[in-house]
């Protein structure tokens, strides 16, 4: 028999798709809709098996929406602004744009070697003129609306990218791209304001029920909702100002204040201006982020001012006031007061400056308690607190304190957002530009809509450091009705590319807006998205607001959710390999010969230190080239085992041994077809074969029912099931017809794992290729003839009987004396009654 030639037949199918344009959309209406989306690729050169997991994942549901009679639609584009390409025109000195271009190319033609049904007339790439364009216009509406502004702020600024980062771009501290500690920069920045929708998008999760509950989760905790209250506090001393207020969630344990904290940016700084001491300690504050990581992660330092600050609920109560580097003017109200015995932060910093420690929540209400290395956080009882004494905490001392609080106008109940507002400003020249300029009295302007796209300047070579636009004075600067104004040379954030494409897909050729509503309203929402879960709170909540914008004082657009479902897929994981000088190698560069021992191939002496799994990253070097394996193994090989080994949800463990499995298995799936094929030309048999009819129905069903559950691993086994069953059956007399009818299904139910290899076989039984159709599962074939019964005795399970299905209570018991193997259970005992549940138990009670 010949071997499954997957180059050849995988090469075939893929020129087929492209000649015929086979998965391009076309659109009927009176059809069920079902819109299936992977968060689309940023084009860094190759693909890696990453990717393979994330499109393959969806290429099946794809695909198997379309075999049901589904209008569906699977694009795929470029997410391609960004550092990364910047970074490396500078290293290679070359433009972003070519770059970028040569890597899309690339990925493009790895990408279709996967054989994935992508509507590749839909594709759209950020960096492009025609894309962007209608991003300046949305930058605009918005714009009108009041949902984008420009304002002084402090922001993290990435000192190796040289660019600002949004709180959730910064990670332990770091800039989530290079690595470098973030630093705190005072900087005109545009916004979008996102928390004008905080309660939207809070409440918006609630409808999300296609949605896993961990990303949902993660983006409550984002977005939040506190209850608290605002304090005024009378200052004494010089008395600059009266008082100073300051938002909290835990205003009842008030009676343990220590100190007041202010940012160096409250009202407060400016009677400080001409201090030197203080102008230094501001100087210092600017080497901590603005992120809660990175200030909790910052040494506490204080300036101590010369006013007093007094508590409110008891005047004789009085505490100095600092200016403190972890607090922010963009929280509350750029102010806190310090509970050291109950919040660590302020227990670090009251410890530094020798400020008293009051404590005030104690676990057990009759048991003394004192606070003294540890904050207590926890549940209990209020005590040193005079008139709240005894009150639980948190259930009552909250309430009772703020009911005090505002009886005596010392303050008022508030709700607090942690979500702040979106900077979208980047210092860089790679990105979508900013449709703003400015006036010789550098007051902003839109860029009129008929000059859009404003398009990047062409740089050949990024030399200088820093914003390369700040250099383009030709492009900076233009005349318009008779006046000078330069172009705002910052760049929006590519998460504002990645946070509407999804809109664009629907209607990607739209010269005249980013989308067309008939479309919109066909295809919106996404019915199926699939990414990772490191996304939950960047580019979902970002999407999420996007929407939130656009439906805003917008009749025709009432879009609030993106992604009615959404799938987060786990990664894909390898061993990891040092060498002696502690430097990373790759599995290409490491030999063994009985899987325990592992050395360089150039030194075969030299033994490799084999360290932990972790998921495939170019800085580990533990990635292998997706390319490679489907240049050997061929893309259905490759899909079988990136579908095979795990839950989609959870992560992978690549093996070099399931790759060599999943292709000899292919192999004996070709056999099989080949021994089919033979047979159907030789046997002429009567024979109806039941069996093969009650097992095919059967398997079409449970490949159904894991398809819609994502159980696409378990749907392989049902493969590998199927394939044991068959090479017996096969053996047997049956009619021609019923094994082609039966084939056809399965062949059909393996189109969306393994594509090239099954529209293969299909055609070697029908030669005219057709619109094949998932296969209608008949009910009543799932009906199994015996089943087995659960015999139990007093409630303990004691045998399992195989009987006829749907008997009654009176054979079962007869059927339970004649069989042997349970006809001792019950011999000469009384039975006292019977508890009989149809088609599943019968408890005996004797």
């Amino acid at each position: 028999m010949d071997r499954y030639n997957f180059k050849i037949i995988e090469q075939k199918w893929q020129n087929l798709w492209e000649e015929n344009k086979v998965f391009s959309t076309k659109v009927d209406k009176s059809k069920k809709k079902f819109y299936c989306l992977e968060m689309f690729p940023y084009p860094s050169g190759k693909i890696h098996m990453g990717h393979v997991r994330n499109y393959t994942i969806g290429d099946v549901l794809a695909r198997f929406k379309a075999l049901q009679g589904f209008n569906v639609l699977h694009p795929m584009g470029w997410d391609s602004f960004g550092m990364p390409a910047e970074n490396a025109a500078r290293q290679n000195n070359l433009d972003p744009k070519s770059w970028t271009e040569s890597n899309i190319k690339t990925m493009k033609s790895q990408l279709k070697r996967l054989g994935l049904s992508i509507d590749w007339s839909k594709e759209i790439s950020t960096c492009s003129p025609d894309y962007y364009k209608h991003q300046q216009e949305f930058f605009l509406e918005l714009y009108d609306k009041g949902l984008v502004y420009r304002k002084k702020n402090y922001v993290n600024w990435d000192p190796v990218d040289q660019t600002v980062l949004a709180n959730e771009q910064v990670v332990d501290g770091k800039g989530w791209r290079s690595g470098a500690i973030v630093e705190r920069k005072k900087l005109n920045q545009w916004f979008f304001n996102i928390s004008k929708f905080s309660e939207d998008l809070l409440k918006g999760l609630d409808s999300l029920k296609n949605w896993p509950n961990k990303v949902k989760v993660m983006q409550k905790n984002w977005i939040g909702k506190s209850f608290g209250c605002e304090v005024k506090f009378e200052i004494t001393g010089e008395k600059p100002i009266e008082y100073i207020k300051c938002y909290t969630t835990r205003p009842d344990t008030l009676f343990g204040l220590s100190f007041l904290a202010l940012s160096v940016d409250h009202p407060l700084s400016k009677f400080y201006e001409n201090d030197e001491k203080f102008q230094k300690f501001r100087d210092e504050c600017s080497k901590t982020g603005t992120t809660e990581e990175s200030i909790a992660a910052a040494e506490k330092l204080g300036f101590k001012t010369n006013l007093m600050a007094i508590n409110p609920l008891d005047e004789n109560i009085k505490v100095p006031v600092y200016f403190a580097n972890f607090v922010l003017m963009d929280y509350g109200l750029g102010a806190v007061f310090g509970c050291p015995a109950h919040d660590q932060r302020d227990l670090d910093f009251a410890k530094k400056y020798n400020l008293d420690v009051t404590t005030v929540v104690k676990p057990e209400k009759n048991k003394n308690f004192e606070v003294t290395n540890e904050a207590y956080t926890g549940e209990g009882h209020l005590f040193n607190s005079k008139f709240l004494d005894g009150l639980k905490v948190p259930s009552e001392s909250i309430v009772k304190t703020i009911e005090f609080l505002e009886k005596n106008k010392l303050g008022e109940k508030k709700t607090n957002y942690r979500l702040k507002d979106w900077g979208i400003s980047r210092q860089r020249y790679w990105g979508c530009p900013i449709p703003i300029a400015y006036d010789e009295e550098n007051k902003p302007i839109k860029i009129p809509k008929t000059m859009l796209p404003v398009v990047l300047p062409k740089i050949d070579k990024l030399q200088n450091t820093g914003n390369p636009l700040d250099s383009e004075d030709d492009w900076k600067y233009f005349i318009l009705e008779g006046k000078k104004y330069r172009r705002e040379t910052d760049t929006l954030d590519t998460f504002v590319d990645s946070s509407w494409y999804f809109l664009r897909f629907c209607s990607a050729n739209n010269i005249h807006y980013g989308f067309t509503q008939e479309e919109i309203d066909y295809w919106m929402p996404v019915d199926q998205y699939i990414g990772g879960v490191e996304h939950a709170i960047l580019h979902l909540l970002y999407s999420r607001f996007f929407m939130q914008a656009l439906s805003f004082q917008n009749e025709k657009f009432k879009l609030k959710e993106p992604f009615d479902g959404l799938f987060t897929q786990g990664m894909v994981c390898h061993e990891t390999y040092k060498d002696k000088d502690n430097r990373w190698l790759s599995p290409e560069e490491i030999s063994t010969n009985d899987g325990k021992n592992y050395f360089k191939k150039v030194d075969t002496k030299e033994k490799i230190t084999v360290g932990p799994i972790e998921s495939m990253s170019k800085s580990k070097k533990n990635t292998v080239d997706p390319q490679n394996i489907i240049n050997n193994y061929g893309a259905d090989s490759v899909r079988l085992f990136i579908l095979s080994d795990s839950p989609p949800e959870k992560d992978v463990q690549w093996s070099d041994q399931g790759m060599v499995a999943s292709y000899k298995f292919l192999q004996k799936l070709w056999l099989l077809n080949s021994k089919i094929l033979e047979k159907i030309e030789t046997d002429k048999s009567s024979s109806t074969n039941e069996a093969l009819s009650k097992f095919t129905n059967q398997l079409i069903y449970k490949i159904t029912l894991n398809l819609e559950k994502f159980h696409y691993n378990v749907i392989i086994a049902n493969f590998h099931e199927m394939y044991n069953f068959l090479i017996k059956e096969i053996e047997k007399p049956m009619k021609t017809e019923i094994l082609v009818e039966n084939y056809k299904k399965i062949l059909i139910a393996m189109i969306p794992f393994i594509p090239h290899f099954a529209n293969e076989c299909l055609t070697k039984i029908n030669k005219n290729p057709i619109q094949w159709q998932w296969p209608v599962v008949l009910k009543s074939e799932l009906i199994e003839e015996n089943i087995n019964f659960v015999i139990q005795i007093n409630g303990k399970k004691r045998a399992l009987l195989k009987v006829k299905n749907n008997i009654n209570e009176e054979d079962l018991l007869k059927e339970i004396q004649e069989n042997k193997d349970t006809e001792e259970l019950i011999k000469n005992q009384k039975i006292v009654k019977t508890i009989f549940v149809s088609n599943r138990l019968i408890n005996i009670i004797i």
